[in-house]
């Protein structure tokens, strides 16, 4: 594993984790920059789904899009060296299925040799930066889908928030159409994750996750593109958990919860977790991509945030 060293770990779990050496990483990185696509290469794949056809994904693509905090830490996920063994660690973990992160962020993880069976899933629209006045402008800045094949990895990403007022939501649904198609040709599989969203006073953006607004934005992904055979759908637990299953009878297409950022307070932890726990038994959920607070949970144990996580599936 290069640029590991055998000891320490976030998350406390230091007797099993190793410690990343950016130093190394640099190194490789400069005199060895084609060691990215070898590791590529010859990393061990595997099925999408396993037997129990349920997904655990650990997401860390927050970063390119200037989405650092969690919480009230504005600056949390600014260390990469620490980002990256939180990643090794949750990866470690039984029952984790792979990881969803941008290009920067898995090179590493496969220079660490930290990819091998696991999901690989690419991040490809980054370009709506957090607080912009052109976030839904959401141009495709991560990874393409040429990418995706050309490096063996399994899945890719997207983002489509939908704002009625705003213009450019309709170059956003337009970009995405077409990287479903692109994905469908390689027949790879392709994961949306549909919002409405409206910007409030302060000029922020949020994403309205009423019955309702949910519901509109599964239909509208779910129509996307000239096929839909590879589509899956990324969504989140509206704000009534019980409308849930309405909620998702909108569409047939396989679907993943997201985890978004639950709060610090172990009583939002709890919550968070009981809200998954009744979506993740609806018949098109098929398992959970969850970043932020499973690799900065409140109390630091990065491992206990997963396992808790595992198992609800």
């Amino acid at each position: 594993m290069a640029g590991a060293h055998p000891e320490g770990a976030a998350g406390g779990d230091a007797a099993r984790q190793p410690r990343v050496d950016v130093a190394e990483l640099v190194r490789t990185r400069t005199h060895h920059p084609e060691a990215i696509a070898e590791a590529a290469l010859r990393r061990a794949r595997r099925p999408l789904l396993n037997e129990n056809g349920r997904l655990m994904i650990v997401a860390a693509d927050h970063p390119a899009r200037g989405a650092l905090g969690v919480g009230d830490r504005k600056l949390a996920m600014a260390n990469r060296a620490d980002l990256l063994e939180r990643l090794c660690l949750a990866l470690s973990r039984p029952g984790v299925d792979g990881v969803l992160a941008t290009a920067d962020i898995l090179d590493d993880l496969l220079l660490l040799g930290a990819l091998d069976h696991k999901v690989v899933m690419g991040s490809m629209n980054r370009g709506g930066l957090q607080g912009a006045s052109f976030e839904l402008d959401d141009r495709f800045t991560g990874h393409r889908p040429e990418d995706i094949h050309r490096l063996g990895f399994d899945a890719a990403k997207l983002l489509l928030r939908i704002d009625y007022d705003d213009p450019g939501s309709l170059t956003t649904l337009e970009s995405t159409a077409r990287a479903i198609d692109a994905m469908a040709a390689h027949r790879l599989p392709v994961f949306v994750e549909p919002f409405i969203s409206r910007r409030g006073p302060d000029g922020r953006l949020r994403n309205d996750l009423s019955a309702e607004a949910v519901t509109k934005s599964i239909a509208i992904a779910s129509g996307l593109g000239g096929s839909s055979a590879y589509t899956w759908l990324k969504v989140p637990v509206t704000e009534n958990p019980d409308d849930m299953a309405r909620v998702m009878e909108t569409s047939t297409l396989p679907a993943v919860l997201l985890g978004g950022d639950i709060g610090d307070s172990p009583e939002e932890q709890v919550a968070a977790y009981e809200k998954w726990r009744g979506a993740l038994q609806l018949p098109t959920v098929r398992g959970l991509v969850v970043g932020r607070s499973l690799l900065y949970p409140a109390d630091g144990d990065v491992a206990a945030a997963v396992d808790t996580a595992v198992g609800l599936l």
